[in-house]
């Protein structure tokens, strides 16, 4: 049965190539990206295979995606799956316009936000599927407050540790859905590895086909709450703060506390 389907970050990388598998299994796909040209040859492409909409958004503006969350849930009644793919691990540029910490923003705060906005448009049984890594870091919380500056891989491992520890506290919150927190594996050949390391990378293709696998596979129907390891091709322990429910709990309050002020 064909699925409507959320991806965040669609215009490349992991995400295009997982919007392609998604479309030739027919499913509807409510596509995201920065950039309206880019999008708009995405629905020319994938439009032949099945139905496609496309939504533009910074993620770095939480007041963007707050509206795109609106605009999304006025046309689309039902929402089966949110995959939150979109990430970012460098740029010119670290301090969003709304004073927070760009991978904070984007990494681990547009994806909470957007998901509980869209939560009365997903179902029972509806699946979370937000990407994390294996270079999760503990979370400084002080730093998370102040929203101060911080070195490229310091911000993103500490935002992956948080957005899954976040969708570990969904899931411990919320009983009928199912969200997971997914490693699509390590130095994949997308353009974040090339930009932080300077290396090729692996075959993207890998990263793809997990989440599409999160997203419908029946092995992730009973998986609400845990962290699966690409690497390790198997469900397992994130770094031990992710399960701290104090931590998480301190993650959701402070998030909650910056969206209060939007």
């Amino acid at each position: 049965m064909a699925k409507t389907i959320l991806l965040t970050g669609a215009t490349d990388g992991l995400g295009a190539l997982a919007a392609q598998m998604l479309a030739e299994q027919g499913h509807h796909l409510l596509l995201h990206g920065r950039r309206q040209a880019r999008l708009d040859e995405m629905v020319q492409d994938l439009s032949a295979q099945t139905r496609v909409t496309s939504y533009r958004c910074d993620l770095s503006s939480l007041r963007d995606v707050a509206r795109m969350a609106d605009e999304i849930a006025a046309n689309h009644q039902q929402i089966d799956v949110i995959i939150n793919n979109a990430g970012v691990l460098k740029a010119e540029q670290t301090k969003t316009n709304e004073g927070l910490e760009l991978r904070f923003a984007v990494n681990t705060i547009a994806p909470y936000l957007l998901t509980k906005k869209l939560l009365p448009s997903l179902p029972k049984g509806a699946r979370v599927v937000s990407l994390s890594s294996a270079a999760q870091r503990p979370v400084d919380l002080d730093y998370l407050r102040a929203f101060g500056e911080m070195d490229d891989m310091n911000a993103y491992a500490q935002s992956k540790l948080a957005i899954t520890s976040w969708s570990r506290q969904m899931a411990l919150a919320d009983a009928t859905r199912v969200y997971v927190s997914v490693n699509p594996a390590s130095l994949l050949g997308t353009k974040m590895v090339k930009q932080g390391f300077g290396i090729e990378g692996a075959d993207i293709s890998v990263g793809a086909d997990i989440i599409c696998r999160a997203a419908l596979s029946d092995a992730f129907a009973e998986a609400s709450g845990l962290y699966y390891d690409n690497d390790a091709k198997s469900f397992s322990a994130p770094h031990e703060d992710a399960l701290n429910d104090a931590i998480g709990q301190d993650i959701i309050a402070i998030m909650d506390g910056v969206l209060a002020r939007l």
